[in-house]
């Protein structure tokens, strides 16, 4: 499977398990799985077909491990914008953990926050340099550190995606550190 195949099945993916299953005639269960058959049937319909084998290497080869496969189903590992619920269990945060932005935001995230935006959770990295690469993907990179130790001991709730992003509903601006 050459490279541009496997980044268009993987948005293909992106946007049918992440944001509009409906647009393609499939339903997502309350935890956000899908039949990798009923996919695989729909994605035919609609004159995007996949193999299996495709499907396997899109699963196998993507860099930010976006998808999860469990027996015979499929499902995205975060960022949907449906209401899912990733039946993920709640973790102690490692102190501190990571989100990468734009400097254009800055002003509202220093009056907001972070929020989840359409998405269900705020995504956070546990390093920096994913930090900087989910950053730079809007513009030059602005990393800011979120105090999660804090945020833990005040109640809020983190989970792991299975691809370890770590997701929590929002960051109230008290518990971020703005580089500089």
């Amino acid at each position: 499977m050459d490279e541009r195949r496997t980044v268009k099945v993987s948005k293909y993916l992106s946007k049918h398990l992440r944001h509009q299953p409906e647009r393609i005639g499939i339903t997502l269960d309350a935890n956000g799985w899908v039949s990798i058959d009923e996919l695989l049937r729909a994605t035919a319909r609609h004159n995007f077909p996949i193999t299996r084998a495709e499907l396997d290497h899109v699963v196998a080869v993507n860099d930010k491990q976006r998808y999860a496969i469990e027996g015979d189903r499929i499902r995205a590992s975060q960022g949907h914008t449906v209401p899912v619920d990733l039946d993920l269990p709640p973790v102690e945060p490692p102190a501190y953990l990571y989100h990468g932005t734009v400097s254009r935001a800055l002003d509202a995230i220093r009056t907001e926050g972070l929020r989840p935006m359409n998405r269900r959770h705020v995504h956070l990295s546990s390093d920096r340099e994913t930090a900087t690469r989910v950053g730079a993907r809007r513009g030059r990179p602005v990393v800011l550190s979120v105090d999660t130790a804090a945020m833990y001991r005040a109640g809020h709730v983190f989970c792991v995606s299975a691809n370890g992003v770590w997701l929590t509903e929002a960051v109230p601006p008290e518990f971020l550190r703005f580089p500089g």
